[in-house]
């Protein structure tokens, strides 16, 4: 199938998007969600997040803004998905920035199958021992991305989307280039996050394969593009994105997408 015919099953199915995710996001990941076509569920409460991971199309897991509490739900609910057959799309925000970011990281990792780990250069490029450096939640340099993103989905046997100015996706034998995107996507706060869980939406529709997640990083940088476009600043890119993304065609997504 075509790669706008991912974008055409989330809006079709809506997958339920479960997310424990940080407080300074949560608002922009459950609208996203939304925009992208999903349904979202944010809650990081244990008594709640079984049942909720039992049913969800998708889980997204991220460590932006970290507490014991919120770390033991995490674990929770990416187990619970594990038994229960749902992807698990990990976000290690800031991994590299502390010795408490690391070990909750490694954790998550070694406790919850992960299905996508989606992270920046920096973020991915500690976790696979590569290289790279992180300055609290934002990356400051990478060596060999490429060989990073590769290097972290054998590692853990996973798809792996490092997002940037270029973007690699890879599952470790294959992986794809991704060039969209605009230089006003860096100056406002969450668009990591969001992007990952418009990876939730389609990983939740589609399945888990490097073109599904590579879909949903097209559809979200592609609707940056165009959102600069009619843009002043951040502050009307930011409402901007999301219309955009909202109003998506197979058409834009199609002619507008570079990949390699």
């Amino acid at each position: 199938m075509s790669e706008s015919d991912y974008m055409r099953n989330v809006k079709e199915k809506r997958p339920l998007v479960h997310h424990i995710t940080n407080y300074v996001t949560v608002n922009d990941c459950a609208n996203v969600t939304i925009c992208a076509g999903g349904a979202p569920v944010m809650s990081d409460e244990a008594k709640d997040i079984v049942d909720i991971s039992k049913i969800a199309s998708a889980v997204v897991l991220n460590m932006g803004t970290l507490n014991e509490r919120t770390v033991e739900s995490i674990i929770i609910s990416g187990k619970v998905a594990n038994e229960n057959g749902v992807p698990v799309v990990f976000d290690p925000v800031g991994a590299g920035a502390s010795n408490y970011r690391n070990e909750v990281a490694a954790r998550v990792l070694s406790e919850v199958k992960v299905d996508v780990i989606k992270g920046n250069a920096g973020e991915i490029g500690v976790l696979s021992g590569v290289g790279g450096e992180v300055r609290g939640v934002d990356s400051v340099s990478s060596n060999n991305d490429r060989l990073a993103a590769e290097t972290l989905a054998r590692k853990y046997g996973c798809v792996v989307a490092m997002t940037g100015e270029t973007d690699y996706i890879s599952d470790g034998e294959r992986t794809v280039v991704l060039k969209n995107g605009d230089v006003l996507m860096e100056c406002v706060s969450g668009t990591g996050c969001m992007v990952s869980s418009v990876v939730g939406c389609y990983v939740g529709a589609n399945g888990v394969s490097v073109d599904s997640v590579a879909a949903a990083i097209s559809a979200f940088s592609i609707a940056g593009e165009l959102a600069a476009k009619t843009s002043k600043g951040p502050g009307s890119f930011k409402v901007n994105l999301l219309d955009c993304l909202f109003g998506l065609t197979a058409e834009q997504f199609d002619s507008i997408r570079k990949v390699e």
